[in-house]
């Protein structure tokens, strides 16, 4: 907790810390011997602001194509795509391709130093009586040395209250299912050195999560530990998402942002979590660069 203090304090964040007593007036069915409280912490509806995105994408004349698959890229004077939509062609490419990112990279003829693994995070959803039961983000004190947050309680804008996500490899770049099975991306999982040598960094919490996966009281019992009023039967279904995790070939997890250029591209291989709510400054940061390379 102290070293998420002392980042807070370094990007003047506001926080509050709350002991046990203070913990319970603040928040009456979760347990813990101390909190922080984020005031500035909240929620959105993300797929709300995409459309919202879109629509003033549209509105500036631009156009989107969704399900859009690109088959071959070429750099010359310019960008030349073509895809499962047809060609196009532009001055300049900016790619933000997640859970394909290395494969685009390497359509731009360069070799990335990392490899895409996607890990699917796996939801539930509390029954509308239970929905108040918290009326915070709830996290627990993450593991520093694990690149994934653990299982928290998130009260949605919609009213609703989520529990999740875990992490587990997923068999596909798109695995939002557990069944989902790709042999293209399995095999190319399979063959990379980087997977075994991070499951071999974290062995437990590694068998931890696919044994949560698989056996549900198990999930429950990771939420139990700050929230014990959840029950089994309040574990109800809701959508999985699937996380693209960039790994080097010797099992490092790239925990920052990483972007790619070339004389007509830019690549983000990599923008994990918070990703999502950095999203403006990370288009600046991106606008700011490509008028860079162009000019």
């Amino acid at each position: 907790m102290q070293d998420l203090l002392e980042r807070c304090r370094i990007n003047k964040i506001e926080t509050e810390v709350l002991d046990q007593q203070q913990l319970h007036e603040f928040e009456p069915n979760v347990v813990g011997v101390a909190a922080t409280w984020v005031p500035s912490s909240g929620i959105v509806d993300f797929e709300q602001v995409a459309k919202k995105l879109a629509e003033q994408i549209i509105s500036a004349g631009g156009e989107i194509h969704t399900n859009c698959l690109v088959t071959e890229l070429k750099e010359t004077t310019g960008i030349e795509l073509k895809t499962s939509l047809g060609n196009f062609s532009g001055q300049f490419l900016v790619g933000c391709a997640g859970l394909h990112a290395d494969r685009l990279v390497r359509m731009i003829g360069q070799q990335p130093t990392f490899k895409i693994l996607p890990f699917r995070g796996e939801y539930f959803q509390l029954p509308a009586e239970k929905s108040r039961i918290v009326t915070h983000p709830i996290y627990p004190i993450p593991n520093p040395e694990l690149p994934f947050l653990g299982i928290h309680l998130t009260p949605m804008i919609d009213g609703s209250l989520t529990v999740g996500p875990n992490a587990t490899l997923a068999m596909s770049r798109e695995g939002y299912s557990r069944w989902k099975i790709s042999p293209r991306d399995l095999a190319e999982m399979l063959s990379y050195s980087g997977l075994y040598r991070l499951v071999m960094k974290y062995p437990l919490p590694t068998l931890l999560e696919l044994k949560n996966s698989l056996y549900r009281p198990g999930y429950l019992k990771q939420v139990n530990r700050y929230c014990p009023k959840i029950t089994l039967s309040d574990l109800l279904p809701y959508p999985a998402g699937v996380r693209a995790q960039a790994v080097k070939p010797d099992g490092t997890t790239l925990d920052d942002f990483l972007f790619i250029e070339s004389e007509r591209s830019l690549i983000v291989g990599n923008a994990p979590s918070p990703a999502a709510t950095s999203a403006m400054p990370i288009a600046r940061h991106i606008c700011e660069q490509v008028d860079k390379l162009i000019n």
